[in-house]
């Protein structure tokens, strides 16, 4: 007998707008203290400075307005967890207009303040179910935004890591719905079930090809905190460092999972 299909993860609509607004607000008041300096500072991203890294995540947050502007699709043709392997064709259009949205809102407070206003009247006005263009087909609105929380946990993290002592938060549903989505995106990349990779408190996912697990302690065991697990799934990390900084904890055979990372780049 066929091993029963897993049933795709769901996301609580509320709650997912809910932290996209809640994360933006805490870049919002990290940015309005940000002086000229540290503006100016470099960051992991190529040569994108924290200015240019601020103006992509309002950036990032306008992509739902701007497939809002577009007629909707005639039907969905993905899933929400195909979404982290399509990120990497749009890199180099990412960036030109990234920096010119820099160029072109010398006050980031205002601009993200704009963000934040005008994203919560399009909420207001479309349902959840509206079919959305976007890079990596056609997605509801729910899920798209569950996307959007992806993008501002793994930013605020760029941005906590360039500019020191910044401790921008995290929110708690944020966090955990970017953990899920890029934990789901690994089970996708590797199927299987030999291997369990555990992030508490927010996600647990079999993969790898092999002897399936079925009851008591799996042999094969991955284990690491949100934060590191976004930072693995999206290149911020190497699994070797992970490893040897005590940040992931891993036993079997099966359990170097070091060659699928990142599943997002």
């Amino acid at each position: 007998m066929p091993p029963a299909r897993k049933r795709a993860r769901s996301y609580d609509p509320a709650k997912t707008r809910a932290a996209v607004f809640a994360q933006l607000a805490h870049v919002r008041k990290a940015v309005r203290g940000l002086t000229p300096e540290q503006l100016a500072l470099p960051t992991r991203l190529g040569d994108w400075t924290v200015r240019d890294l601020i103006a992509h995540i309002g950036m990032a947050v306008t992509a739902v307005h701007r497939a809002l502007d577009r007629p909707a699709p005639a039907r969905q043709d993905v899933t929400v967890v195909q979404w982290p392997f399509a990120t990497a064709a749009s890199a180099p259009a990412i960036a030109d207009f990234t920096r010119n949205v820099a160029a072109d809102h010398p006050d980031l407070d205002a601009y993200l303040a704009d963000v934040d206003s005008s994203l919560g009247t399009l909420l207001d006005g479309h349902p959840g179910s509206r079919l959305l263009e976007t890079n990596a087909g056609a997605l509801p609105l729910d899920d798209y935004l569950v996307t959007r929380t992806v993008e501002l946990v793994v930013h605020t993290d760029d941005l906590n890591a360039a500019v020191p002592d910044l401790e921008v938060p995290y929110d708690r549903h944020a966090l955990a719905a970017a953990t899920r989505l890029l934990a789901d995106a690994l089970a996708v990349k590797a199927p299987g079930g030999s291997t369990e990779v555990r992030v508490p408190p927010y996600a647990v996912v079999q993969c790898v090809e092999g002897p399936r697990h079925t009851r008591g302690t799996p042999p094969n065991v991955v284990e690491t905190d949100p934060l590191t697990w976004v930072r693995l799934a999206t290149g911020r990390v190497g699994w070797a460092d992970a490893v040897a900084g005590a940040k992931v904890s891993a036993s079997g055979e099966r359990a170097d999972i070091g060659g699928l990372l990142p599943v997002m780049a």
